[in-house]
């Protein structure tokens, strides 16, 4: 829980006593890769930590071919917002890549702690916000430049993904082929 209790001391938002208190509302769920934390169509009751592994937020298209719209990283929380928020079905599932852990709070407990512990609200905000600045930047590479262009960002923002995601969510992510991707892979690799 190391990882986040830290997280939960950035930014001196919470004192020691009202970081104690959320860890009291934690479970620690294990993922195996290819494990669903969230599938299609439930409804988001919860809001997770990533202490480690990684896990992706995916969507199905017309195809039947899986589009992959958000990687999780350790150090992150994550939650199907709209899901979340509206009490409505997910239209994305969340899915480990990797094995992982982390750490869930139920809704309740989190809305508890919003009325109850002092900035916990601020702290929900901001860690919302980072989350969204953060999804725009993403956003912002993965629409310019070549496909090259959008790996060596990656690569360059997230080696942790590169190393250990298996490359057709990569390709995905990136919107390209994974014959694509092992081309461009191949071409840096020669390069270096």
């Amino acid at each position: 829980m190391v990882n986040l209790t830290a997280a939960l001391r950035f930014g001196g938002i919470l004192n020691e006593n009202s970081i104690q208190k959320v860890l009291e509302n934690v479970t620690e769920t294990r993922l195996k890769a290819n494990e669903h934390f969230l599938a299609f169509g439930q409804i988001a009751h919860e809001i997770m930590f990533v202490s480690e592994g990684i896990l992706r937020s995916y969507d199905v298209d017309n195809q039947g071919e899986e589009i992959t719209k958000y990687f999780v990283r350790p150090n992150q929380f994550y939650a199907d917002l709209e899901s979340y928020y509206n009490l409505t079905p997910c239209e994305n599932a969340i899915q480990a890549v990797t094995n992982a852990q982390v750490y869930v709070i139920k809704r309740k407990a989190w809305e508890t702690l919003n009325e109850t512990v002092p900035n916990f609200y601020l702290y929900t905000k901001s860690i919302i916000e980072a989350t969204l600045l953060n999804k725009i930047k993403d956003n912002d590479f993965l629409n310019y430049g070549t496909a090259m262009d959008k790996y060596r960002e990656l690569q360059k923002r997230y080696p942790e993904i590169v190393r250990t995601v298996p490359q057709q969510y990569i390709a995905s992510y990136l919107k390209i082929t994974p014959q694509s991707l092992s081309r461009i892979r191949k071409a840096m690799s020669k390069k270096e």
